[in-house]
């Protein structure tokens, strides 16, 4: 079995070597690069092309939102988890945009962590509860400008009972195992709900999904 190949961009040493440690121990994990600021993340990834960036937010010399613009500029198949202890409304939206795959707090635990990055690489988009409850209170300021747009392609959208239950868990910011155990179906399925629920939505992706919601719900 191919190794998920990982760099890891943090400021702070004991962050950078504990994640490698935690992560080395793993069969199917190699860490293959620890930078300290944005700009050494860049670099790195641009050379050795890993899977996976572990992207810490606040860096000296390039932060870590700049580091995901040009990462995903020069290369945009590589997975970014944005790492950090900052719950910001700003920096989650500006990830999203940026094309994040999803964000993991530094004080996660270690089992949550590994099984995060598994989940990412295989195309679920990262979203901790604490972090989803910031961005829905942050959407929700924006509930008024939402109905000041034209509706029409809004109203037309009517979630069924089953689909209002996904939405739901959607929001909350549980992966797809999670919504599958909540829901008492196989994972597989779950993935087919999904997918028929971001078709009917006009979205391709979990934090499109998250936007959408916020208007119609």
């Amino acid at each position: 079995m191919d190794k998920i190949t990982i760099v890891i961009a943090d400021d702070q040493m004991l962050t950078r070597e504990g994640l490698r440690t935690i992560l080395d121990l793993e069969d199917d994990f190699e860490v293959i690069g620890l930078a300290k600021n944005g700009q050494e993340a860049c670099e790195m990834v641009e050379s050795l092309h890993p899977d996976l960036v572990l992207l810490d937010i606040q860096m000296p010399v390039m932060d870590g939102i700049s580091a995901l613009k040009r990462i995903k500029r020069s290369c945009p198949d590589i997975f970014i988890l944005i790492l950090t202890t900052f719950i910001d409304a700003d920096y989650i939206i500006e990830g999203m945009a940026y094309g994040a795959s999803g964000y993991m707090l530094k004080d996660m635990d270690g089992d949550k962590m590994i099984a995060s990055i598994r989940d990412t690489v295989s195309g679920q988009f990262i979203l901790p509860a604490a972090v989803a409850a910031k961005l829905a209170a942050r959407l929700n300021r924006f509930t008024e400008d939402y109905e000041d747009l034209p509706t029409s392609r809004l109203e037309h959208i009517k979630l069924t009972e089953r689909e209002e239950e996904l939405a739901q868990l959607i929001i909350k910011g549980l992966n797809n195992r999670e919504i599958a155990d909540a829901l008492h179906i196989a994972e597989g399925t779950a993935r087919n709900y999904i997918s028929n629920l971001y078709g009917k939505l006009e979205v391709v992706d979990r934090a499109q999904a998250i936007i959408r919601l916020h208007a119609i719900m």
